[in-house]
């Protein structure tokens, strides 16, 4: 196939890059201790129905509840199976089966995943993305910084919080309308905002956001 230039390179370093979100997801979750476990699955136990009672919030869920069984279906499949059918998280499921990770990654039980959408990686430069997915450590430190151990409903959203990094993710806004400050992002351009998010799987509740988040330096 004949080569496509900067565009195949930009796809590919993106790919890359979410296929090694899904890897760290897998890692991530699987080495936390028991107490840790425990204390996870106590948090998943008291939120996941709240979070299901009250269902997606955000402007652009109207992409998900557009087909009614959308939603209703992914709520009984792991996460990455859910993904494949969804809109937002399209360019995530391709990836994650490729990469033959889509076991790994519905094997994982009670996390909440901030999840950069598709466009949110399509927004970041190919010279930033290229020069992430060559520094390992720092990729790592990325990537586990959009994952929470336990189910956060949206009234537990807005706050600090603990990531698999061990460093600490500050939510603010509100319940409906969630944001993450920009000096938080990797652009460092605007805050995140929420596109969709209490979305419910079988192991995940799932906020999609318009940003790649990043650590402090």
């Amino acid at each position: 196939m004949p080569d496509t230039g900067p565009m195949t390179s930009t796809r590919l370093a993106r790919g890359a890059l979410i296929a090694a979100t899904v890897v760290l997801l897998g890692t991530g979750c699987s080495s936390d201790s028991g107490d840790s476990t425990a204390a996870a699955t106590s948090t998943a136990a008291t939120t996941s129905a709240e979070a299901t009672d009250t269902g997606p919030v955000g402007a652009g869920c109207a992409q998900l509840t557009a087909d009614p069984a959308l939603l209703s279906t992914a709520a009984t499949q792991p996460v990455a199976t859910a993904a494949a059918g969804t809109p937002l998280l399209t360019t995530l499921a391709s990836v994650v089966g490729s990469a033959n990770l889509t076991a790994a990654l519905d094997a994982q039980t009670d996390i909440t995943v901030i999840a950069p959408a598709n466009s949110a990686f399509d927004a970041v430069p190919a010279d930033q993305i290229n020069a992430l997915v060559a520094d390992l450590p720092r990729l790592t430190s990325v990537l586990q910084h959009h994952v929470i151990s336990g189910r956060l409903a949206p009234d537990q959203l807005v706050g600090d919080h603990t990531t698999l990094l061990g460093d600490t993710l500050t939510v603010g806004g509100t319940a409906d309308a969630p944001t993450v400050s920009a000096d938080q992002t990797l652009l460092g351009t605007a805050d995140a905002t929420l596109v969709c998010g209490n979305v419910q799987t079988a192991n995940a509740t799932v906020y999609i956001v318009d940003q790649v988040l990043s650590p402090e330096a």
